[in-house]
């Protein structure tokens, strides 16, 4: 594998641990090709199938998509529909079994308690099931998740449970997101040339890279994640450091 990625121009020993992305574009895709919304949504499907198949090519060991947001609920009742179709059908019934082929572990973050089908809640828990000793990539797919709300979440839990004011810090924080033994992203990626955040990760990608992209995510592919990866691989990561004391501490370049 090292000597293939030598070859597309990446280093192996530089390679981000764990890449986020905002799949952007399906309704543009769409509209562009006097389409339905919806045939947007399905053909993104097949983009997320090609990336993360490009993930396990480069070893990556986490990758992690937006698939649906809190705040897609307030889309057309017919769209949210079809995009919980799209989650539940393709992804959880029709791809988990290649990508449970492939080694790949499943996981999901995000509210389970609010406004979730129970019947899509039951399809999660048996593709979380199915996946959860594989050791390749860990695809995570953020679905009814918004960053204000798993930070507000957290915090809930962590009063909660009582701990004293005195102690809380980022660490106990921390400890009550969805997926506390998520590492942050140190490369994040949003497709079809918005310049936006849109409420993922927050508070994971504090030092992460940004790279925003023109593609649209149907049309996007592994050798786009490639790209961007390669474009992480050429900028410093300094850490709040300068690159001298990142050097001496031994911290990811």
């Amino acid at each position: 594998m090292d000597v293939a990625l030598e070859g597309d121009g990446l280093d192996p020993r530089r390679m981000p641990r764990h890449v986020a992305c905002v799949m952007d574009g399906n309704g543009r895709w769409a509209t562009k090709r006097g389409l339905p919304r919806t045939e947007g949504h399905r053909a993104g499907e097949e983009a997320l199938l090609d990336a993360t198949k490009g993930a396990v090519e480069l070893g990556l060991e986490w990758f992690t998509v937006y698939a649906f947001s809190t705040e897609n609920w307030r889309r057309p009742h017919e769209e949210v529909r079809f995009l919980l179709g799209v989650i539940a059908d393709d992804l959880l019934t029709r791809r988990r079994d290649e990508l449970h082929g492939l080694g790949v572990r499943i996981r999901f973050a995000g509210r389970r308690d609010w406004r979730v089908p129970k019947w899509i809640l039951r399809r999660m828990d048996e593709t979380v099931e199915l996946t959860r000793h594989n050791k390749g990539t860990t695809l995570t797919v953020a679905f009814n998740y918004g960053g204000r709300a798993e930070i507000v979440d957290a915090a809930r839990a962590l009063v909660a449970s009582g701990i004293p004011a005195a102690k809380v810090d980022e660490r106990a924080l921390r400890r009550h997101f969805y997926l506390p033994d998520m590492p942050d992203p140190d490369l994040f990626i949003r497709t079809s040339g918005e310049y936006r955040i849109s409420n993922f990760l927050l508070w994971e990608i504090a030092y992460s890279e940004l790279v925003f992209l023109d593609v649209l995510w149907p049309d996007f592919r592994r050798e786009h994640l490639r790209q961007a990866v390669r474009e992480y691989q050429r900028r410093e990561r300094r850490f709040g450091r300068t690159g001298e004391q990142r050097d001496q501490e031994g911290l990811p370049s």
